[in-house]
Formats: C-alpha cells, sequence, structure tokens
C-alpha cells in the first residue's frame, strides 16, 4: 500500500477533489500527533477528567516511584537514629569494656574516661564530657572507674582514652594533659576535634589566647634574664 503522504500525482489530484488536505496540513497533523503521544494521557485532562480516570495512570511508574521514596526516607531515618544513638555519658563496668569499647562499630568514635570519684579533675571531666555527649550524639561517651575494667591500672588520672576501629587514637594521661584544673567544656572539646573524634563549630583553639599570654611571658622572662646577664658582664672601673 503507498503512503498517501508522499506527494504524487494521484494524491495531488486527491487533494484538489478536497479528499486529502494539503500537503502543509499533512506535515502539521503528523507533528501534532507526535507530540500528542509524547504527552501523558493525565496531562491533557481537566481536574474532573483526571480524577475520575486517576486509575488508569501507569501504576507500576507509581509504585517504582513510591518506593524509590520510601527506600530513601528510610536511609534518611536509619542514618538519624544512627546519629543519635547515644547522647549522654553511660558508666561502664565489668567486662563490657570489649564489647562497648573495642568491639564498637567501625563507624562509632569512642571516648572513655578512666576515673576515681575522689579525684576532683575526674569530677570536672565527666561534667564536661557529659554535656559533649548531648552535643554529640553520635559519638560514644564513656567513664569508667579505673580498676573495674582495666586491672592493674597504675596510670595516673584522669586518663581519657579516645578510639576508632578497635583502635586507640588519642590518649590523655594526667590533668595537664587533659588540659589542667581549670579545664573548660570548649577546650575538651577542641582537643577531642583536633584527635577526630567530634567535628566542632568552634573556629579556633580556645586556650589560643592562654597559650599566647603564657608565650609572652616567657619571652619576657627570658629578655629580662638576658638583660641582667649582659648588665653582669659590664665591667665596673675601680673608684680612684
Amino acid at each position: 500500500m503507498k503512503d498517501p503522504n508522499e506527494d504524487m500525482e494521484w494524491n495531488d489530484k486527491l487533494r484538489d477533489f478536497g479528499i486529502l488536505p494539503p500537503k502543509d496540513d499533512i506535515e502539521d497533523m503528523v507533528l501534532h500527533l507526535h507530540k500528542e503521544a509524547e504527552v501523558k494521557p493525565y496531562e491533557r485532562m481537566n481536574p474532573e477528567e483526571s480524577k475520575e480516570d486517576e486509575n488508569d495512570f501507569d501504576e507500576a511508574d507509581d509504585r517504582k516511584a513510591i518506593e524509590m521514596y520510601r527506600q530513601q526516607r528510610l536511609q534518611e531515618w536509619k542514618c538519624l537514629q544512627r546519629m543519635q544513638k547515644y547522647g549522654e555519658l553511660r558508666e561502664l563496668c565489668g567486662k563490657q569494656y570489649v564489647k562497648e569499647v573495642t568491639n564498637a562499630p567501625e563507624d562509632v568514635w569512642v571516648v572513655i574516661h578512666l576515673c576515681r570519684s575522689s579525684i576532683p579533675m575526674c569530677l570536672l571531666v565527666n561534667g564536661h564530657l557529659s554535656l559533649l555527649a548531648r552535643k554529640f550524639p553520635e559519638v560514644k561517651f564513656l567513664k569508667a572507674i579505673v580498676n573495674s575494667c582495666i586491672q592493674n591500672y597504675y596510670e595516673i588520672l584522669p586518663t581519657i582514652l579516645v578510639y576508632k576501629t578497635g583502635e586507640v587514637k588519642g590518649r590523655f594521661i594526667g590533668a595537664a594533659e587533659c588540659g589542667g584544673i581549670y579545664l573548660k567544656v570548649e577546650e575538651l572539646e577542641w582537643t577531642l576535634a583536633e584527635v577526630g573524634a567530634i567535628e566542632t563549630d568552634l573556629e579556633e583553639n580556645p586556650k589560643k589566647d592562654i597559650m599566647n599570654m603564657v608565650t609572652l611571658a616567657v619571652q619576657n622572662i627570658s629578655a629580662h634574664e638576658d638583660t641582667n646577664t649582659k648588665s653582669s658582664d659590664v665591667m665596673i672601673p675601680p673608684i680612684t
């Protein structure tokens, strides 16, 4: 069967008798039909028709889109649950150390404070860790009376250990390494951030000003000592 769209003599005669529309009209019609084919049926419907024929939509595509959205929301929910899993400073005892610290999930940072309640610095560190545990709920913050988890531990207290994937990533032993008796929570936050355990919103080390003052004081003392040394080296002429 010949294509009536071909511009042949026979088609010209049919156009002359009005049986076929002009060629330009046919081309426009074909383009229109192509465009109509690209438009989904429900896009041509008015609200009433859409409501009546909603069951005629491509249900397979709808189910696929809904399932993809559900999976996405499920993953977001799991991520949120994992990030908010902890949120408090918990006390560790007995044989829990291996389970809670060494065998913690690989994507979880663990901060454990070995302490004694009779040491004021340990109480200060526990207070700061409690605040940080609420601020960073994705990190596991723990405390343990020193000999309840690690037998014969004779190191200086407080001791803060930072774990990731079962390995020690940070170790702070004694009051000085933990920040001193005037330790502020921001300073401890910065210290843990430097190890990588938390992502702080602090822009600079809170101890920066103090460190600068100490450095300046040391420099002044050194300069003063140098001046005194030079003065003592000057020969005083004898009085005659």
